[in-house]
């Protein structure tokens, strides 16, 4: 039996019960181990599965944006203790929603600054737009409003518009998931000069041969993309559109730090492997070893580290725009301490294990993505086949 077929069994098992199809890649100091592909990219038309389908990547694009603004700080282009408004000047006079004894919100002006490290580890108090807080609903006026007065708008647009938007608590304080990355993908384009995406292409997916990777559908792209299926009451897979998928089109402008980004298992594979090799893969150095290192270090204190834990995130702090394993036993993971990564909300996974040179991509593109369940199981089943 090969060690790696409890993989394969495994991800049979998942396409029996689960998504629709299943992609995963397994490799070490630069050397594909396993490639694993079963199901549909498509139930009605009966495609299959291959090493070519592309996957929305979703929040897994933060993986690759934080890393490539580490690339800027390697060459001293900001420093992670400076107030953003340095770099995005329309950040400097942010304000607070606060909560009065008597219950009554209301605005006042920040104590401290947003900084930029602020903006790496979510701790900056700017949720995605939601209804779910006041920071949130208000996000969501600001963009509607854009959305009908421009119609297609770039990202510098939304940064500078949600400026005004009363930050959910004093920056640095707790953690909150949401629009952080976004203004570091701002910070990117402000330093570089280029749109996110032209810096993404020049300083990694064009050295590291990621041509299927990227925001815009070109080539055959759009027809080698997994369908997005969720899960009817009577149990029945359902296609359904898939989200975010507006600005894949060619004509699209906007660019997110957050989500947006499409690519393969095999490609994603490749740039799991310079973050676990020490910055380089293929000949091809990106990063250097000791700030993959900061990427990876916790960096919430214990309040912060309580608003981030969850069954999901069990063991796990937060770094540079990566969950970082703390506590295997509480974790109940067979992976090391240190191992980094991220997940995105149609079912795509990364860890990332620096101490074995070893690295791991799972996708499917399912609604809800019943991430919990696929990816503690496939954590489990690649670790478990680690021989020295």
């Amino acid at each position: 039996m090969s060690r790696f077929d409890k993989v394969d069994q495994l991800l049979q098992q998942f396409v029996a019960n689960g998504p629709a199809g299943c992609g995963c890649a397994i490799a070490q100091n630069g050397q594909v181990l396993y490639e694993g592909y079963h199901g549909y990219a498509d139930l009605e038309a009966r495609k299959p599965i291959t090493e070519d389908t592309v996957y929305r990547l979703f929040s897994m694009t933060k993986v690759v944006v934080c890393a490539a603004a580490l690339m800027l700080y390697e060459r001293g282009q900001f420093l992670l203790n400076e107030p953003l408004y340095e770099y995005l000047p329309e950040y400097r006079d942010a304000h607070v929603f606060k909560t009065a004894p008597n219950g009554y919100t209301y605005v006042d002006k920040a104590e401290n600054p947003i900084l930029i490290k602020h903006i790496f580890n979510m701790s900056a108090g700017l949720p995605y737009a939601s209804e779910s807080s006041d920071t949130g609903k208000a996000m969501q006026q600001v963009i509607t409003a854009l959305k009908e007065k421009q119609g297609k708008y770039d990202l510098r647009t939304e940064i500078k518009a949600l400026s005004e938007v009363p930050l959910a608590f004093e920056p640095g304080t707790r953690w909150l998931y949401g629009y952080g990355h976004d203004l570091v993908a701002g910070l990117i384009e402000v330093i570089s000069g280029k749109s996110l995406g032209q810096f993404l292409k020049d300083e990694i997916f064009d050295p590291l041969g990621m041509n299927n990777t990227g925001y815009r559908y070109r080539g055959d792209i759009a027809s080698r993309m997994a369908s997005v299926y969720q899960r009817t009451d009577t149990g029945k897979l359902e296609k359904i559109e898939g989200f975010l998928d507006e600005y894949h089109q060619p004509d699209a402008i906007y660019e997110s730090g957050g989500a947006g980004l499409y690519s393969t298992v095999k490609e994603y594979l490749t740039f799991s492997q310079m973050l676990s090799n020490g910055g380089m893969v293929d000949g091809v150095r990106l990063l250097g070893r000791k700030t993959i290192d900061l990427m990876r270090t916790n960096h919430l204190n214990t309040d912060q580290l309580s608003d981030f834990t969850n069954s999901y995130h069990t063991g796990y702090g937060y770094g540079l725009g990566v969950r970082t394993l703390m506590d295997k036993a509480a974790g109940h993971a067979n992976s090391s301490i240190g191992e980094f990564g991220w997940s995105g909300a149609a079912g795509t996974w990364v860890s990332i294990d620096p101490s074995e040179q070893f690295s791991v991509v799972y996708m499917h593109q399912l609604h809800p993505n019943m991430e919990e369940y696929h990816h503690l199981r496939v954590r489990a089943a690649a670790y478990s086949c680690l021989q020295k």
